[in-house]
């Protein structure tokens, strides 16, 4: 599935927790929003690792899960994106 992560965290230490926990899973492409090709799997690992990072209410994190027919209308300008071909995932 693709997935688009936005967040607006306050504190600079938690911020950096969670762009390093999204680096793991996707491609940043704006300061504050990231882009995954996830499994299942991987996608409630994410939302797992996050949640012990967050402090709610003081954060705010999204989740946009895209259809691939969706995904593929993205339209993106300026400064380079992540690749939009999903990887392989072995069973």
């Amino acid at each position: 599935m693709f997935v688009v992560v936005s967040y607006d965290i306050g504190d600079d230490r938690r911020r950096d927790k969670v762009a390093r926990v999204l680096q793991g899973f996707g491609e940043r492409v704006q300061e504050s929003v990231f882009e995954c090709h996830l499994s299942a799997r991987q996608y409630e690992k994410l939302r797992s690792r996050l949640a012990t990072v967050l402090v709610l209410p003081q954060d705010s994190i999204r989740y946009y899960l895209l259809c691939r027919k969706c995904a593929s209308r993205i339209a993106a300008f300026g400064k380079p994106v992540a690749a939009k071909t999903p990887p392989c995932y072995l069973a």
